[in-house]
């Protein structure tokens, strides 16, 4: 019979409290940033701080991730390898890895996953990592269930895939324009974020045909319907996107997505189960739309090639949308009135678009009742205009006190015999002790199951929650004594987790695979001396450096590579019957900078390259 499949439900932190907050709302495992080389600059963490982390999410089975995933210069590689010894001294489960040279390293026997940065779209590529020796894959967002399920019958090891958050518009370790305007290499952690810039959509003669609109600015990924097709096709490991998000955001779409796998695994207890112990108690009702979004979409989870008029984009805003409330019915002076049932209150903060379609704020000043609320300041709201909460005060006073605990089912028997009182107590996670202390103890006057049952149970400031319970009601124990046979197994049932815990290991590589291609671009990231070899190794013969370490760039050079495309974003794709709504040559412009937009409709692919 084969077993079933752990599925992983994978969280982000930008620091070890996060961290701790995801585990406690439901996390199999948490991703997150040591002190440095993790891509994202501002999510960094010391080494007491991540061992803090993984020590709590051990406790149920959890995992914690490192990500070691920006390129790596020469003159950092042993300074990355010290780092890889620490963080596998300190309990680090894994390294989410970008830069091939990592493998080269003298490296402790810690488990590699191979980050989205790797840009893994094909079977081959997939297969091609695989062999390089990494434990777990993580796809490309762009990726259809069709291309999942292809890189799941080439492979063996567990598949990751983006389930929530913020988009990348370019194949992710493909995107070279915060580098390239800038001089801040997404792929060093210091993203400028310049798909969120406003454009000037032009033609070849600098004619305005949209103006000032998000034209690469994507909606948030949600498929927290779509998980059990997402399992079928292969996907193991769910990840949430988000390491800069703060504790609100991480708890309320955690505690979601757990309790949207779990559904899938009570429906199929014979092909899934959960990556780690522990029932989540919550204080709260998640909801995705209460936290930080720009919109949902599914992306290309279906089709590779969305119709006409499918939004993927947020061109209006690339700020947060919240939560939609409804139209206002009538607005004067302070005083708005919204067609919502939703229950308002004091703080909250509403927006709309206006009339110069600018995302504005307001801030209620306070809840009338049924939709009524008065503003802070006076305000000139057209009827009709649709009112989104980008902020639920109610909801984020929730979140920012305990809104959630995390329970080991206990089992407990207690026993008495020749003068030995023991207590064997065995957990969910498979752990089972047994501690005995001599007693002399006399035969009870009346019932005692009842109260041993209550002191067993007393189990606050622990992880555990007795489940049931056998002891012998009929010999009296004073209180004082079965406390402290508690406390003393409980300590023992710590030990014996820790003793027993799963560790992965990192996996061989066979160094007889070739690599699928003989060539690499600049895009390709090769950015030191040991990922060149490793390449060469595998047999690729003609290697370009990435544009990081000063390759030159040229009108040719993509500055990004997309799935996305603008003209099927605003309904003019050329295998549509509506191409002729734009020119076949179109513009980007922002400020001084004039980028072109070249169309690859054979593999129905969009890149961006600098105009000259």
């Amino acid at each position: 019979m084969t077993k079933p499949t752990h599925i992983e439900l994978l969280a982000p932190a930008r620091d070890a409290d996060i961290a701790i907050a995801a585990i406690d709302h439901g996390a199999d495992a948490v991703y997150m940033g040591a002190s440095h080389h993790g891509a994202r600059a501002d999510a960094t963490n010391s080494l007491d701080d991540v061992r803090r982390a993984c020590d709590y999410a051990h406790l149920f089975g959890g995992r914690i991730y490192a990500t070691v995933n920006t390129l790596i210069y020469d003159n950092e590689l042993m300074e990355v390898e010290r780092l890889v010894h620490d963080l596998y001294r300190i309990g680090v489960d894994a390294l989410i890895v970008q830069d091939l040279g990592l493998l080269r390293l003298d490296l402790p026997p810690i488990a590699l996953h191979a980050s989205t940065q790797c840009d893994l779209r094909t079977p081959e590529k997939a297969r091609f990592l695989e062999a390089l020796g990494f434990s777990q894959l993580v796809m490309a967002r762009e990726l259809t269930l069709e291309e999942i399920s292809d890189i799941r019958r080439a492979t063996t090891v567990p598949l990751e895939a983006f389930v929530h958050g913020a988009l990348c518009v370019s194949y992710s370790g493909r995107c070279a324009i915060s580098q390239v305007i800038k001089g801040r290499s997404a792929n060093r952690g210091e993203c400028a974020q310049m798909c969120r810039l406003p454009y000037d959509l032009v033609d070849g003669q600098g004619r305005v045909l949209v103006a000032d609109k998000h034209l690469l600015s994507l909606r948030d990924m949600a498929r927290h319907d779509r998980l059990e097709q997402m399992m079928a096709a292969g996907v193991s490991s769910f990840k949430i996107e988000g390491r800069l998000k703060d504790v609100g955001y991480v708890k309320n779409v955690v505690a979601y997505y757990r309790r949207a796998i779990d559904k899938v695994i009570e429906r199929h207890p014979e092909q899934y189960q959960r990556a780690s112990f522990g029932s989540v108690e919550l204080n709260f009702e998640p909801a995705l739309d209460k936290s930080f979004n720009r919109g949902f979409t599914h992306y290309f989870l279906d089709e590779r090639r969305p119709a006409d008029g499918a939004s993927i984009a947020s061109i209006d805003t690339p700020k947060s949308q919240g939560e939609r409330l409804g139209r206002a019915t009538r607005c004067n002076g302070n005083t708005l009135n919204i067609d919502t049932h939703a229950r308002l209150a004091n703080g909250d903060g509403l927006s709309y678009f206006n009339a110069q379609g600018e995302f504005t704020g307001v801030r209620v000043n306070r809840a009338v009742g049924n939709g009524t609320v008065l503003l802070r300041e006076p305000t000139a709201i057209p009827r009709r205009t649709m009112i989104y909460r980008t902020a639920d005060k109610a909801f984020n006073d929730l979140l920012a006190k305990a809104s959630a605990g995390r329970y080991v089912a206990v089992d407990a028997e207690l026993r008495y015999s020749c003068d030995q009182l023991s207590l064997t107590l065995a957990d969910e996670r498979g752990n089972r002790v047994t501690h005995t202390m001599p007693c002399d103890l006399q035969p009870a006057a009346k019932p005692q199951g009842e109260r041993q049952r209550a002191e067993l149970g007393k189990l606050g400031g622990t992880i555990y929650r007795l489940r049931e319970a056998e002891v012998p009601g009929d010999v009296f124990i004073p209180a004082s004594i079965l406390a402290q046979l508690r406390r003393d197994t409980v300590d023992l049932l710590d030990r014996a987790h820790r003793i027993t815990r799963a560790i992965d290991k990192r996996r061989a590589e066979d160094k007889t695979v070739a690599s699928p291609v003989s060539q690499l671009t600049a895009a390709d990231n090769v950015a030191n001396r040991l990922a060149e070899a490793l390449y060469r190794n595998h047999g690729v013969t003609d290697i370009e450096p990435a544009l990081e370490t000063g390759a030159t760039v040229t009108a040719s050079t993509p500055l990004m590579h997309t799935r996305y495309c603008i003209r099927r974003q605003l309904g003019a794709c050329f295998k549509g019957k509506n191409a002729t709504n734009l020119p076949r040559d179109l513009y980007l412009r922002t400020g001084s900078t004039l980028l072109k937009v070249t169309c690859d409709c054979k593999n129905c692919e969009m890149t961006i390259t600098l105009a000259h």
